[in-house]
């Protein structure tokens, strides 16, 4: 197991939101950091502070993503013409984990990514285990025929916890899914609030 899957649920309570908006994070019960200190930390933030927490949670929502590789993607986005917190947000939802995540082909973003690096998840018929892969929208994500009946994997498609957003298209028999359409960031799920635009402003200071 590694080091991110077995601190996920501290994350919660370090940025003080349940973040992926599960019922069992123990936020719901300890609404304060972890720590000897947590309950009694006070103090107005600062602008930095500010930024920094929108974009520790933006980070830590896509499956604790490395500084290294966020930088990166922010970069990308700057790039990119258009809009550069739309095309942030288009980054994120277009990646192989995300959309294995928002498909509910796995219970978790960190459940997604750990199947298909595993070798479990096929894109257009062929092994993908980048977790980082950047979907096309003609291309189909499905889990491959001897995995298909993982446990991991029907107890997510059977969950109420959450919806498959409009974006995606999910076909329960086939275990299969398509970006339909890369999305805006108003149409993002998110269960907390997420501010890309404060995660624009920490990397561009």
């Amino acid at each position: 197991m590694t080091k991110r899957l077995k601190s996920k649920h501290k994350i919660d309570r370090r940025l003080k939101a349940n973040l992926w908006g599960r019922p069992k994070s123990p936020f719901n019960s300890r609404a304060y950091p972890p720590g000897q200190h947590g309950q009694g930390r006070k103090g107005k933030p600062t602008d930095y502070g500010i930024q920094l927490q929108a974009k520790q949670k933006l980070k830590s929502y896509y499956g604790n993503i490395n500084e290294r590789q966020f930088r990166n993607i922010y970069r990308k986005a700057l790039s990119k013409r258009g809009d550069t917190t739309e095309n942030l947000i288009a980054i994120l939802e277009s990646r192989l984990d995300t959309i294995v995540y928002r498909g509910k082909l796995a219970p978790t973003v960190f459940a997604a990514r750990q199947l298909i690096n595993h070798g479990h998840v096929r894109v257009n018929k062929k092994r993908v285990n980048i977790s980082s892969y950047t979907v096309k929208e003609s291309e189909v994500i499905e889990v491959k025929e001897k995995s298909k009946k993982l446990n991991i994997i029907d107890g997510s498609l059977q969950s109420k916890e959450r919806d498959v957003p409009e974006y995606i298209q999910l076909d329960n028999k086939s275990k299969s899914v398509k970006l339909v359409r890369v999305p805006k960031f108003a149409e993002v799920p998110y269960p907390v609030i997420m501010e890309p635009k404060l995660v624009i402003e920490y990397y561009s200071r």
